[in-house]
């Protein structure tokens, strides 16, 4: 997968698992955040194809991040894939609110999140 996809998320072990199932996923082209300024700012100078953003992100939360992104890039690009630990049917309706594609679980072995990305690329 030669697309570029910028994980968002700052905890710096969810971060690593990501960028290791993603690179696994023959997905190479990694680029990672911290904050969601940080991530906001990248979007901006990097112009990746998907954004992977963790809900709580200190600061912001990934949805308030989620919306920034949509307001600097218009509304069909970047593909936005917000990921969360805590599951909740109205995080997934305030995901679709706030301008991202999918919505889906973090877990462990980032299989739906993998899957949520191959379906958007």
């Amino acid at each position: 997968m030669d697309k570029k996809v910028l994980v968002i998320d700052d905890n710096k072990d969810d971060l690593l698992l990501i960028q290791r199932y993603l690179k696994e996923a023959d997905c190479n082209n990694i680029i990672t955040a911290e904050s969601g300024e940080e991530g906001v700012k990248k979007v901006k100078e990097e112009r990746p194809d998907v954004v992977v953003l963790d809900t709580l992100l200190g600061k912001e939360d990934g949805f308030e991040v989620c919306s920034k992104i949509r307001k600097a890039t218009g509304p069909t690009t970047p593909k936005i894939i917000i990921i969360t630990g805590a599951i909740d049917a109205v995080d997934a309706v305030k995901a679709k609110k706030s301008g991202a594609d999918d919505y889906c679980a973090k877990t462990s072995d980032c299989g739906l999140l993998l899957e949520a990305v191959k379906k958007l690329v």
